[in-house]
């Protein structure tokens, strides 16, 4: 027999632990249960919830959820999903805020602050990482996505960028989905793009950094800027 929610004692509702204990006194189970809100005529909520981490194995695996996989469970509907995936999503934006290093010191520094945005890309993703004087982050962003093999922007676009958010200085980042860190020849001469474009404007780039899943490449570092 299943019970529902509404059928526990009151202090051991999700919700009203929740309210009264706090969200780190609640369990996987219970967490997502709240997310669920409600239950199905054959599923209480938190049978969903038990289901759900049943079937993914580990929780750390939310993060590879997608909505189609997510509504061909049984319980599962739009709602349901679109909430659980905007949760995960949040919680991960979270994270990298929490995580980043604010300020650039070294190239160890830009691969901390974008690490988490190449996980599991099977494209190159440029960024750009805009600083004040003090080297201090004033904003990042992805300025382009390629092609499994390549990727190819303008550095015009790059440095208009840099403009619009009143950067003193630049770093580019861009990651290599084969996890072979190594620069190819257009990434050398992309780079020497940059650092001609960037005497120009008088914003300084001061390092281009390849990433992969575990390990990064630094211009700067192996004194090709």
């Amino acid at each position: 027999m299943n019970f529902k929610i509404k059928d526990l004692p009151l202090s051991e509702r999700p919700r009203e632990k929740l309210k009264t204990q706090g969200a780190k006194s609640l369990s996987d189970v219970e967490l997502l249960s709240i997310l669920f809100r409600t239950g199905t005529k054959d599923y209480s909520a938190k049978d969903l919830a038990t289901n759900l981490l049943k079937e993914i194995d580990n929780l750390a695996n939310l993060q590879d959820l997608s909505y189609n996989y997510l509504i061909s469970l049984k319980g599962i509907k739009d709602a349901k999903a679109l909430t659980l995936l905007a949760a995960i999503e949040l919680g991960q934006r979270l994270a990298l805020k929490v995580n980043q290093p604010t300020k650039i010191t070294t190239s160890t520094d830009v691969y901390e602050l974008l690490k988490y945005e190449i996980v599991n890309l099977k494209q190159e993703k440029l960024f750009a990482v805009f600083l004040n004087t003090k080297n201090e982050v004033i904003s990042y962003q992805a300025i382009f996505t390629g092609t499994q093999n390549q990727s190819i922007t303008h550095p015009r676009e790059i440095f208009h960028a840099a403009i619009k958010h009143n950067a003193v200085k630049i770093i580019i980042a861009h990651n290599h989905p084969s996890g072979n860190v190594t620069p190819s020849q257009e990434d050398i001469a992309f780079t020497n793009q940059l650092k001609e474009a960037s005497l120009l404007l008088q914003i300084p780039l001061l390092d281009h950094v390849i990433l992969g899943n575990t390990n990064f490449y630094s211009f700067l570092e192996h004194k090709l800027l």
